[in-house]
């Protein structure tokens, strides 16, 4: 029995989950599982890259079966021409996150596309509700990858979206890796979850075969949130925005020392040096809190309709508690 809430209600999915759209692994093959398994799959565009979107949209098209589906911007790092080009391939939803996402609502909802947009602070959710969104993700800092600098954690934060989005659905982000946390967020008030790490860990993310061992093998202690591989990688990320990794070599080294590392051309040099002896990941490990909890590397098709069930054992089993 599928979940209905608002949510699946306004796109048309089958289950109360959706895909992080993570730049550089959520391509064309992990967003058509997701979106074939039930979900909304997210095509992770980042800043809008002509290239890998000519690459990428393609494999999305032949493989989602019909399913809705949507695309997502780093506010901050793409444009309004790479939007409009997204628009063009008429996706069900667009999904802005982490900046202004002023600039480009007016674009995307002439179109008529499902308007997503991902908050980390309550002013961004006040922001979101002025701008119109029709769907807010509201990330905790737990998640992998970026988030808020001064974020609040995923439990307490969910909740006040809700109250304060009412009644714009609300999808719940951070530390969520199988089905009791969507049932969680979903007795939070929200009307579904969006996972990353956990969609990471499947055979169409794309992702080293390294990263995703490291994604299975990883506890939740693990990780932190740190600017230094921003710096060390020269990326542009703002520096209200940190990142949830995985152990990495540079973390070590530099772990509050960022304004030095800022400073320290050599420093960076020795990093991409490291990256070109595959002495380093060529890209950071991202990966939330709830790591511990993924263990395989499933079919993301699949993954959905398992974290479906899940979803309604822990609701069920809860209810009769």
């Amino acid at each position: 029995m599928a979940l209905s809430t608002a949510f699946t209600e306004l796109l048309g999915v089958e289950h109360p989950i959706a895909l992080a759209p993570m730049g550089g692994s959520a391509g064309g093959a992990l967003a058509a599982a997701v979106s074939r398994g039930g979900g909304l799959g997210l095509l992770g565009s980042g800043n809008g890259d002509r290239e890998w979107l000519e690459r990428e949209l393609p494999v999305l098209a032949g493989e989602r079966a019909g399913k809705p589906w949507g695309i997502g911007f780093l506010t901050w790092a793409t444009d309004v021409d790479a939007v409009a080009r997204a628009l063009e391939h008429r996706p069900t939803a667009v999904m802005l996150s982490f900046g202004d996402p002023g600039p480009y609502v007016e674009r995307v909802r002439s179109t008529g596309t499902t308007l997503i947009l991902q908050v980390t602070t309550l002013e961004e959710a006040r922001r979101a509700v002025d701008l119109g969104a029709d769907v807010i993700v509201a990330q905790g800092t737990e998640a992998g990858g970026h988030g808020a600098r001064h974020g609040r954690s995923t439990l307490p934060f969910v909740p006040v979206v809700v109250d304060l989005a009412a009644p714009v659905p609300v999808l719940a982000a951070g530390g969520i890796a199988d089905g009791r946390g969507v049932a969680a967020a979903l007795a939070l008030g929200a009307a579904g979850a969006l996972l990353g790490t956990r969609f990471q860990a499947t055979t169409e993310a794309l992702v080293a075969p390294a990263t995703a061992r490291a994604i299975v093998e990883g506890r939740g202690e693990d990780t932190e949130r740190s600017r230094v591989l921003d710096i060390a990688r020269g990326s542009a990320w703002p520096t209200r925005y940190t990142a949830r990794t995985l152990g990495h070599p540079f973390l070590e080294d530099w772990r509050g020392r960022e304004d030095e590392l800022a400073g320290a051309p050599q420093a960076r040099q020795a990093y991409e040096d490291a990256v070109a002896r595959g002495e380093i990941p060529a890209l950071p490990r991202w990966a939330g809190e709830a790591v511990d909890l993924i263990e395989d590397l499933p079919s993301a098709a699949d993954l959905v309709g398992a974290l479906a069930g899940q979803t309604e054992t822990a609701l069920s089993r809860a209810g009769r508690r």
